[in-house]
């Protein structure tokens, strides 16, 4: 506290034109004239909260501005091994959430996740301090993405996982459900490479229920089923066994096995989901003339990711809406025509979507060579053990992942029926989370509900959620969302060589850069620029963080602010709360 001292004018002419201190502000502690208290508390970004495999990515592209790139990819191999993936075939709810959606589009974040997976550097973290009790085993069941998400969690932990694989190449629906034009096979043989090296041992060929059994799994500690869904629906109408007939996941995994796969001129696609999508360019890329897309709801219904069937129509691909098939026409037992029924939308059914009505007297017929029935799949769960409880086609599991089996835990799309990448690495990552507590003889309830995302490397973070409306845009401008190039459609559709080729680094910055950051600090000084006390200071990067709920790089001195709420009300990203005083009270 500096001396008390006295200021004495000799004349009028010394004082001051205003009222105002000549002396240091120092000497009275205002901070006692306050009732309201600032503080930083950050809070949840839109994005975060919609990420099913609980990345980070507010964090991860603040990182990415900052220039921070390795940190950055640290930061989401945390929660994902599988970025390149993700950042190729994810839908990215996480965009559909984005506030900057409403101010020149939304951030391309599964770019951005594909940017930082290329970037130079390990494709996996390496192993943590090793918690496993010694010689703790894991079995896993399938090598799709939740399998390898649950492994790759486990053997950070310093456990022995063996995964075992019913297909004879490692990968499960990535490997043979995804065409490698929007997933090349460098890539994910690059991710599965890296999580092998953690010490995961993937032995192919091995199906549970048929050379592999539930009793050849007892030297195991736990067993995680990630079966997926590989069977195709049918769309159960006359004809369907024609030849000619290919089911979508089956028709998908001959050609990403590269199997000969005739499909003649003419092709029928049934559905509107990726797997609709996916076989429809294929069959372009296999030299179909005419390719249709046939689903029974409107545009607006459509489930498949909208970037992917903007492609598909680049490429040729039609889709006719409202219309769905009632028979399936053969000779000699060969596909010859489709007939079909227009179709009008009535109230929601249980999925939230209008109810597609026939047309009284609008059926017509269609002439095609080949129809791909692509209407969603199904698991096979005729492996299961007695004492797994199965319900509405899906393994039952409560939060911890856990069957009602003891040691035998599910996951992925045989369990959840998400049916996307991130949702099955998140569920790997909650399986791995719950069996390492159950191997150490901890609390495995513990865990987020089903319907909560998890996290390993979780920030300190409020709940809240903040909205556009809270978004300070006076420090915004509309800028356009970057958008990534392609190879030309008349170019692509001779070879399954990737579409998409990404952002450059100079793209990449200027996207984060559009970010908003949303309740996260970002360091951007504004409320170190605005406090009219100058009771903002900056933190010492290498000194401890002050306590309480923040990892700011700020401090407020509580002995000067006065509570007036400048700050607060000048975040651009709402990143600083005002409490009352008494709530702080001793």
């Amino acid at each position: 506290m500096p001396q008390s001292y006295t200021i004495t004018f000799k004349s009028e002419a010394e004082m001051p034109d205003i009222t105002m201190s000549l002396g240091t502000t120092l000497y009275n502690k205002t901070g006692t004239w306050r009732y309201m208290r600032p503080l930083y508390r950050d809070k949840t970004s839109p994005c975060n909260a919609a990420c099913p495999a609980g990345e980070d990515i507010v964090d991860y592209l603040r990182m990415v501005t900052h220039g921070d790139l390795d940190q950055a990819q640290q930061r989401i191999l945390a929660e994902n091994p599988l970025i390149g993936v993700c950042g190729r075939v994810c839908p990215h709810p996480c965009e559909s959430e984005c506030n900057r959606a409403k101010l020149g589009g939304a951030i391309a974040i599964h770019v951005m996740e594909r940017f930082v997976a290329g970037l130079p550097g390990r494709r996996v973290l390496p192993l943590a301090d090793k918690v496993a009790p010694p010689g703790a085993q894991v079995a896993v069941i399938g090598s799709g993405p939740s399998g390898l998400s649950c492994a790759y969690q486990l053997a950070r932990r310093g456990y022995r996982v063996t995964v075992f694989e019913g297909l004879p190449v490692a990968g499960g629906m990535l490997r043979v459900g995804i065409p490698s034009y929007r997933l090349p096979r460098d890539v994910l043989d690059a991710e599965i490479a890296a999580i092998q090296d953690l010490g995961v041992e993937i032995r192919t060929g091995m199906r549970l229920g048929d050379n592999l059994a539930f009793d050849d799994l007892r030297q195991f500690g736990a067993v995680f089923l990630a079966v997926g869904q590989h069977r195709s629906r049918k769309l159960n109408v006359p004809g369907e066994a024609a030849d000619g007939v290919l089911p979508g996941l089956d028709f998908l995994r001959r050609v990403n096995m590269q199997e000969r796969v005739a499909i003649g001129a003419r092709v029928a696609v049934v559905g509107g989901g990726n797997t609709a999508m996916d076989a429809a360019r294929c069959a372009l890329r296999l030299g179909a003339r005419q390719v249709l897309v046939l689903y029974r709801r409107s545009r607006h219904e459509m489930p498949a990711i909208d970037e992917e069937i903007e492609e598909a129509e680049h490429e040729g691909v039609k889709i006719e809406y409202l219309t769905a098939p009632v028979e399936i026409l053969a000779t000699a037992g060969k596909v010859t025509g489709l007939r079909c029924v227009r179709m009008n939308l009535s109230d929601p059914d249980a999925s939230g979507r209008r109810r597609p009505v026939p047309v009284q007297g609008s059926e017509y017929t269609l002439a095609v060579d080949t129809v791909i029935p692509a209407l969603g799949q199904e698991a096979d769960l005729a492996f299961l053990d007695a004492g797994i409880r199965a319900a509405d086609g899906l393994i039952a599991i409560d939060r911890a992942a856990a069957t009602s089996l003891p040691r035998v835990f599910a996951g992925g799309d045989a369990a959840t029926g998400a049916g996307t990448v991130a949702y099955a690495i998140g569920s790997g990552k909650r399986a791995a989370l719950a069996i390492d507590r159950y191997l150490r003889g901890l609390d495995t309830q513990d865990l987020p509900p089903l319907g909560e995302h998890v996290r390993v490397a979780a920030r300190d973070v409020d709940s809240e959620i903040v909205t556009f409306e809270q978004i300070n845009t006076a420090y915004f401008q509309e800028e356009p969302r970057t958008l990534q190039p392609q190879r030309p459609a008349a170019e692509r559709v001779r070879d399954f060589r990737e579409v998409n080729q990404g952002f450059s680094e100079g793209e990449a910055m200027g996207e984060a850069r559009r970010c908003f950051s949303c309740g996260t600090c970002n360091h951007c000084d504004t409320c170190w620029l605005y406090c009219p006390d100058v009771c903002v200071q900056r933190c010492d990067p290498a000194s401890p963080r002050p306590p309480g709920p923040s990892r700011s790089a700020y401090e407020f001195n509580y002995d000067y602010c006065k509570g007036c709420g400048v700050c607060a009300e000048e975040c651009p990203r709402e990143a600083i709360v005002m409490e009352e005083e008494l709530k702080w009270k001793r």
